[in-house]
């Protein structure tokens, strides 16, 4: 009796236990970009989760930092007409998603991961783990794009 009551809450406990997610990876990303267009500016932050998210913003947009995520190959911009995106790098290591024309972003919709500064682009086994979400891979780690001494 009590070796059975002993399996069953130890099932129990093993089936809730695989249940939960095990990585910090297995969660959504979330993704912090900044607007500006001209002296105006105004900050969005959105899960990474392929849904399309609504700026509710008229300003005309001609940069956007991105500073957390690979904006530039994983998000897709929503505008009322054509536009041109172009990858970014401030002096200082800012990634930026550059617009061209500058018009109003009227929404954003990004998916996926990707791996922060330092963190391992490629596995031991050498899979690779994601992009870089604002700098480049190099020896396995994702390096920033300007290193500061």
């Amino acid at each position: 009796m009590k070796f059975t009551l002993f399996a069953a809450l130890s099932l129990g406990v093993t089936a809730n236990s695989n249940a939960t997610p095990l990585d910090a990876r297995d969660g959504v990303q979330t993704v912090h970009l900044t607007f500006h267009g001209g002296p105006a500016s105004y900050s969005l932050t959105i899960p990474a989760d392929g849904k399309i998210h609504q700026t509710n913003n008229g300003i005309s947009v001609n940069i956007i930092d991105t500073p957390d995520y690979n904006a530039i190959s994983q998000c897709t911009f929503y505008t009322a007409g054509q536009k041109t995106l172009v990858s970014g790098i401030t002096d200082k290591g800012l990634q930026q998603v550059i617009v061209g024309p500058p018009q109003p972003i009227t929404a954003v919709s990004c998916q996926g991961m990707c791996v922060g500064i330092y963190g391992d682009c490629y596995d031991h086994n050498g899979q690779f783990v994601g992009p870089c979400c604002n700098g480049f891979c190099a020896a396995d780690k994702c390096r920033p794009w300007v290193t500061t001494f």
